[in-house]
């Protein structure tokens, strides 16, 4: 399905989200959830709740080097 619009229920079980939660991404905040409300029916195509999640994506920080070691020599005690 190429960039589907998906209604709220189809959206959670797409995202791991629950309705309510979606429900308050889109009520507002600093960074709403883009949707559409067609015929009372609220919408959300999925191109852009992926371009609207990957906002939130948190980078790992890698392991210091000295911290790696610290932890891999008191692994061997």
């Amino acid at each position: 399905m190429p960039d589907a619009y998906l209604p709220l229920k189809r959206l959670a079980e797409y995202s791991g989200l629950s309705v309510r939660t979606l429900r308050t991404y889109i009520a507002g905040g600093a960074t709403p959830l883009p949707h559409y409300r067609i015929g009372g029916r609220i919408v959300v195509r999925q191109s852009e709740f992926d371009a609207w999640a990957s906002q939130f994506r948190v980078a790992s920080r890698p392991m210091e080097m000295d911290a790696f070691v610290a932890d891999v020599i008191a692994s061997l005690r």
